[in-house]
């Protein structure tokens, strides 16, 4: 992202903000998970009780994982990064009651996505506080 080095590097951030480095891994790491899950309950015959619903919950949670980033770093606000990152904690949690019935493991790989998002949402909120 071209506004990390210019614009997000101006910016005045908590002392527990990690460096930069550490995002990829962990996003990455995380982008695996959600696959594996996902591809669980892709391949749950399609008549399968829940299994709809579930993939729409994680699809409309991917598109505020997206819509994030547009929201922070397009338009370099940490508030509207801020009114995105709520509703996408609620819709993780969303998916991961979703998965559940359906496959434990699959709901289960979505825990550490929860908790990296829980954690950006209070480092995201920091940063609206410390920059408003």
């Amino acid at each position: 992202m071209p506004q990390i080095p210019t614009w997000y590097a101006g910016l005045v951030k908590p002392a527990f903000n990690p460096p930069n480095w550490i995002f990829a891994p962990v996003w990455t790491a995380l982008y695996a998970l959600m696959a594996l899950a996902v591809f669980r309950i892709l391949r749950l015959p399609v008549g399968t009780p829940g299994r709809r619903r579930a993939l729409l919950v994680y699809h409309l949670q991917l598109l505020f994982n997206i819509g994030w980033s547009f929201a922070f770093f397009g338009a370099n606000s940490p508030l509207a990064g801020l009114i995105v990152i709520l509703p996408l904690l609620l819709m993780i949690a969303a998916t991961i009651a979703a998965f559940r019935p359906l496959d434990r493991l699959a709901s289960n790989l979505f825990w550490p996505y929860l908790a990296w998002v829980a954690f950006a949402t209070l480092l995201n909120a920091s940063i609206w506080w410390l920059n408003r």
